[in-house]
């Protein structure tokens, strides 16, 4: 077996409180505060009314254009980059090989989750379109922009899938449709394949079924908090949001029905107060359901609610990613696994030897998410940096090389014998976002 025991935590896993975890106790967070009657709702945007022109690029200017869905969606910067429509580069990466689309309105999102740069408690500060959303802005596009670059060559496009990704706003389940609409109107599914990040709160069964009958080839639901008393409160009652994880699940099942195995999955972020067995109970209870995990590493977003916390230590990240990467695709089961008093996996359930085959391969460390082209268990929706600087990656959003693989194994503290990983050895060259 893989014994997972040590003496010490690597120093630069140790979470705030001294722990090689982020525990319940230390991931409180902050209560938000009084919005200002005119920022409520895009109170100032709606009051300035400045028209959209073209590609709007996040702080631009001080006045964020009015800018609604289905007309116009944000995407994340790597997006854009791969789309054309701004310039970049990303650190030791082709940008990204999902085309993420996320629904846009002066009001923006009406939920306030804890964890989120997107969260209604923001309009104190930012408007919407200006808010930073996974350590990174988004730019905003008109939709026909979008579809016209894409439409020009689909079987040729960098993008392996693209995800339409829901926000909680009364208009977001009407919106989501015709954004569907407008991209299969011109681009076949069959050559890139569209995934749903769903937001359940304003969803029935029949708008899940919709979707799918519109094309859509999965669905995703993103719980995000591995149990129900950390869903309350990041998501629901504990920050004034709308949320609920009976809701959430409730929308999952429907999923299951609608879009069949292998075709549905959940969002679950890691290191937010659950212990590594809470996460990877959730993780086996999505697989016995025909579903997918797609992991997260909790990064203090910087304006949201709990960006004052500690981001989850490495070697936590690291024991939850490989088994994770287990149950998903090696057929290991968590009742094989060992945990200690704390909820930390001792036992990865396999021998030493099948451990060491499967970390070298590396796939067990990169993001993931919707599959793309490659293969099943590597994911187009790579997210590059979207939970870690470079200098300290979490999700590897690239094939790792054998550097990547010895931190890996020095995070996890299974090196092997004769190897070592010094910090910084993995880092190259390159502008860094």
């Amino acid at each position: 077996m893989s014994c997972m025991k040590r003496e010490t935590a690597l120093p630069s896993a140790i979470g705030a409180d001294g722990r090689d975890f982020n525990a319940f106790d230390v991931m409180q967070p902050r209560l938000p505060g009084a919005i200002p009657a005119t920022a409520r709702n895009g109170g100032r945007v709606k009051a300035n009314n400045v028209p959209p022109e073209g590609v709007y690029l996040p702080n631009n200017n001080h006045l964020a254009p009015h800018m609604r869905s289905p007309d116009y969606v944000q995407m994340s910067t790597a997006a854009a980059i791969t789309l054309g429509v701004m310039p970049g580069k990303m650190h030791r990466c082709g940008c990204t090989r999902c085309l993420n689309l996320l629904l846009t309105y002066p009001e923006g999102c009406r939920a306030n989750c804890a964890y989120c740069g997107l969260a209604r408690h923001r309009e104190a500060d930012r408007d919407y379109a200006d808010r930073n959303f996974i350590r990174v802005d988004w730019p905003a596009v008109p939709m026909e922009q979008v579809v016209d670059i894409v439409a020009k060559d689909p079987a040729g496009s960098p993008f392996h899938r693209m995800c339409i990704s829901m926000i909680t706003h009364p208009r977001s389940d009407d919106d989501t449709v015709t954004v569907l609409k407008t991209w299969t109107r011109r681009i076949d599914p069959s050559a890139i394949p569209v995934s749903i990040l769903s937001n359940p709160t304003t969803m029935q069964r029949a708008d899940v079924a919709n979707l799918k009958n519109l094309g859509a080839d999965i669905f995703t639901v993103a719980l995000d908090a591995a149990t129900p008393e950390i869903f309350d409160r990041t998501r629901g009652k504990g920050v004034d949001s709308p949320h609920s994880w009976a809701k959430y699940w409730e929308v999952l099942e429907h999923a299951r029905d609608i879009f069949g195995r292998e075709k549905f999955g959940a969002h679950i972020i890691v290191g937010m107060g659950e212990t590594e067995y809470d996460v990877l109970s959730l993780v086996q209870r999505l697989v016995d359901m025909g579903g997918h995990s797609h992991m997260f590493c909790f990064f203090p977003e910087k304006g949201s609610l709990m960006d004052h916390l500690p981001a989850t230590p490495r070697d936590q990240w690291r024991r939850v990613q490989l088994a994770r990467y287990l149950i998903d695709y090696a057929g290991v089961r968590i009742e094989q696994m060992r945990f200690d008093s704390a909820g930390r996996v001792t036992d990865f359930g396999l021998p030493r030897a099948e451990i060491d085959t499967i970390i070298d391969k590396g796939t067990a460390f990169r993001t993931s998410g919707c599959p793309g082209k490659f293969a099943e268990d590597i994911s187009a929706c790579d997210r590059p940096y979207g939970d870690s600087p470079p200098s300290n990656v979490a999700s590897y959003p690239f094939e790792l090389k054998p550097v990547d693989v010895r931190k890996v194994r020095h995070q996890l503290g299974l090196e092997r014998s004769g190897e070592s990983y010094a910090e910084g050895d993995d880092l190259e060259p390159g502008n860094w976002i």
